[in-house]
């Protein structure tokens, strides 16, 4: 999606870009899609480490409310 392409496609109201934020452990971050199935880490959760990793990018309906995201 880009600016000029800022139509919900459920709605066809307006759609502002944003973000998922996560919150850990006193940080803030983007969220981001990790490649395969999640895998538990006693330690950490999930493990991710040798994953492949995209930022998420996600547009949210200022109408409707419906929310898009991309890799």
């Amino acid at each position: 999606m880009n600016a000029t392409d800022n139509v919900c496609p459920k709605c066809k109201g307006d759609m502002e870009e944003g973000f998922i934020l996560d919150v850990t452990h006193g940080q803030r971050l983007a969220s981001h899609w990790v490649a395969g199935a999640p895998e538990n880490n006693f330690w950490w959760g999930v493990k991710v480490r040798g994953k492949r990793q995209k930022s998420v990018r996600t547009w949210r309906c200022k109408s409707c409310g419906f929310l898009e995201s991309y890799a």
